[in-house]
């Protein structure tokens, strides 16, 4: 039953992490950070909430130092809209996924032939 609310709390966190960080007006937290995962501990004191950017590695890793530094905001508005007794201290880690993903499905389009070129070579068969 505990690792259900675990579950269910962390799915609020994001909801209510992604809404924050679209409101923050720091420079160095990109527009297209977005959140990959959050690891939530089973005390629930600690949060890890990994992040990634379109812009690249280095752009997420300046977000996440932002992000840091605006932690203590972040907490407050999280106590704020989710009801908990206590907010977990969030830790912010730059992940690569979404671009690693990204170079992975552009290798796959390159060796996996396209539907509109199978077509035509069936069509001239």
């Amino acid at each position: 039953m505990a690792n259900f609310n675990i579950s269910r709390t962390e799915e609020d966190l994001f909801r209510e992490l992604a809404s924050i960080m679209r409101e923050l007006k720091d420079p160095r937290i990109d527009p297209l950070l977005s959140i990959v995962r959050i690891e939530l501990s089973r005390d629930l004191s600690n949060c890890k909430v990994y992040v990634s950017s379109l812009s690249g590695q280095e752009r997420a890793e300046e977000s996440a130092e932002g992000l840091r530094s605006a932690a203590g905001y972040i907490k407050r508005e999280v106590l704020r809209r989710v009801k908990m007794r206590k907010a977990p201290v969030f830790h912010f880690i730059a992940d690569d996924s979404i671009a690693h993903s990204a170079k992975i499905n552009e290798m796959l389009h390159h060796v996996q032939p396209s539907v509109e070129e199978s077509a035509e070579e069936e069509e001239q068969n």
